[in-house]
């Protein structure tokens, strides 16, 4: 289970939560930066990580065009780095369920 962080993420996250999501990458990391989202959504579904994102852009287009990829849609306005690590890793059983149920394909943390 891997994560790609969208642009309105800190590429740290990558690595900060690389204990619980191993082969996570952020899309500056790859050569994604300054894409559009159908680039994205295509590279996450070509490989097999998991939407990370702060905007409704990825959960709507979910809406359209199911899923994969899934999408972790993170509902919290401005706030740090960490604050966005510690609510990732506190909904981790969360996010492992979504990643096995292949009904699932949105989960939204607040």
């Amino acid at each position: 289970m891997k994560l790609l962080f969208d642009e309105n993420l800190s590429p740290r996250l990558a690595s900060a939560l690389t204990d619980l999501f191993p082969g996570s990458s952020h899309v500056h990391s790859l050569g994604l930066g300054g894409a559009d989202d159908v680039a994205v959504w295509e590279r996450a579904k070509l490989d097999g990580f998991i939407l990370v994102s702060k905007d409704s852009d990825f959960y709507e287009r979910s809406l359209l065009y199911g899923f994969p990829p899934k999408v972790l849609w993170i509902r919290r306005g401005n706030c740090s780095t960490s604050a966005i690590e510690a609510m990732i890793r506190d909904h981790f059983d969360d996010i492992a369920n979504m990643d096995r149920d292949p009904e699932i394909g949105v989960l939204l943390i607040f």
